[in-house]
């Protein structure tokens, strides 16, 4: 009987090698996922990165199986949220676009315990070069004055206006936040996409060795 073609066992074997060494363990690597779904798909990656490195290498059929059923599950289960994202993106947007008109309201406010949010908005609004949330500097009230600094503009051009005898950016930051949020959601769905085509891979290398143990 013909013997487990040598190439495809180390090919399958370097595919679930490179795919468990780069199992995504460290919560710091995106601040925007949950630690606990981190944790969780680290530890199936690892599991079938185990299950298809030693069922290459000890030519195990089961492993084989069981490593092309749980990458099989995990991409259908990656479809099914690629389409739901997808089906659902208008709404998602509708509601970050509710919450930011929500926290418009929060600039203005005189009670200390919105301090912390005005802070964290004033270092936002610095980096995306912007002044308030939605109706521009208006939004900070009488706060203004304590938060200008972030929205003065280091020079006088077309993007800026003079607001309370400050020049500070024109627009307002419920654009870029915008513009920011459905940057990061293609960096994700792009990502998604390249995963799935390694899962495919991945299938087809599990499913050729596989054939060839059993005609082995």
């Amino acid at each position: 009987m013909a013997g487990v073609n040598i190439c495809i066992k180390c090919s399958m074997f370097i595919f679930n090698f490179v795919f468990w060494i780069f199992t995504p363990g460290d919560a710091n690597l995106s601040p925007f996922i949950a630690v606990n779904i981190l944790i969780f798909v680290g530890a199936v990656i690892m599991i079938l990165g185990f299950l298809g490195c030693c069922g290459a290498m000890k030519e195990n059929q089961f492993m084989m199986i069981l490593f092309f059923i749980g990458l099989l599950m995990i991409l259908l289960l990656q479809v099914a949220a690629g389409i739901l994202a997808t089906a659902r993106k208008s709404k998602t947007e509708q509601a970050l676009n509710k919450t930011l008109l929500m926290n418009a309201r929060l600039l203005s406010s005189t009670n200390e315990n919105e301090r912390v949010f005005q802070e964290a908005f004033s270092e936002l609004q610095e980096q995306l070069k912007c002044c308030g949330l939605v109706n521009g500097a208006s939004d900070w009230g009488s706060n203004f004055q304590h938060y200008y600094k972030t929205c003065e503009c280091p020079r006088e051009s077309d993007s800026c206006i003079k607001y309370s005898g400050k020049t500070i950016y024109k627009q307002s930051c419920f654009a870029s936040i915008s513009h920011m949020f459905s940057k990061r959601l293609f960096i994700v769905m792009a990502l998604a996409f390249g995963l799935a085509a390694i899962e495919v891979l991945g299938l087809i290398f599990s499913i050729v060795l596989y054939c060839q143990m059993r005609k082995k």
